[in-house]
């Protein structure tokens, strides 16, 4: 679920549907339903994270190590 105002990450190649049946169909058959949400949270955040890198909002190496070394 969505939190007010937030903006779902567009999912580059195939729909949100896809990619988590992609993710899903991954696990192990021992998967626990924990499991499968931690990868879907790495998943929407890594495509959260790419659509920043796409629109210019990402940090270049100098800042990071900056921010890093406060």
């Amino acid at each position: 679920m969505l939190r007010e105002g937030s903006q779902e990450a567009p999912m580059s190649d195939g729909s949100a549907k896809q990619k988590v049946l992609e993710v899903i169909e991954k696990l192990p058959a021992d998967a626990t339903l924990e499991d499968a949400i931690e990868r879907l949270v790495l998943l929407a955040k890594t495509q959260r994270g790419l659509a920043e890198l796409d629109a210019g909002q990402g940090v270049d190496h100098a800042e990071a190590k900056r921010r890093l070394l406060r």
